[in-house]
């Protein structure tokens, strides 16, 4: 079964709570809940992890290429605008990787408008809310298809 690996950056852990009318009202867990059982039905294993660390980010990154993982569904929260440490490392490893994003980071305030994870990732889905990372795990399952 292929493994894929859910990263998520700071302040996501206070899904639910912040700004609901940005964000939506489910926490992360419930979210990653769903999304789990949603990977189990098409054959993929999922394994998520959240930190407000750049660092610790990037040390999954890195664990993930060493670690036989077949793809990497990122919101990268703050860091979509300010990390290049991020964005070398997904570079680096070379899984293919879906940006996400729950709000339109194009329809916000100006700096949000610039990722750099999107020149390495194979695509970005913003948007959408909670539904972003299950149109991310449908599209990474059929990325892998195509291998």
């Amino acid at each position: 079964m292929q493994k894929i690996l859910i990263l998520n950056g700071p302040n996501l852990n206070l899904l639910g709570t912040r700004e609901p009318d940005i964000y939506g009202s489910r926490t992360l867990g419930n979210i990653m809940q769903g999304l789990e059982m949603e990977a189990k039905g098409i054959g993929l294993k999922l394994e998520s992890y959240q930190s407000n660390h750049e660092g610790d980010l990037v040390d999954q990154v890195h664990r993930a290429g060493n670690e036989g993982f077949s793809g990497i569904i990122l919101n990268p929260g703050g860091y979509t605008h300010t990390s290049i440490a991020l964005r070398d490392a997904i570079s680096g490893v070379g899984l293919p990787t879906i940006e996400v994003h729950l709000s339109n980071i194009h329809a916000r305030e100006t700096f949000r408008h610039h990722s750099f994870i999107a020149p390495v990732a194979v695509g970005q889905i913003c948007g959408f809310g909670a539904d972003g990372y299950s149109l991310a795990l449908k599209a990474i399952k059929n990325l892998l298809l195509k291998e």
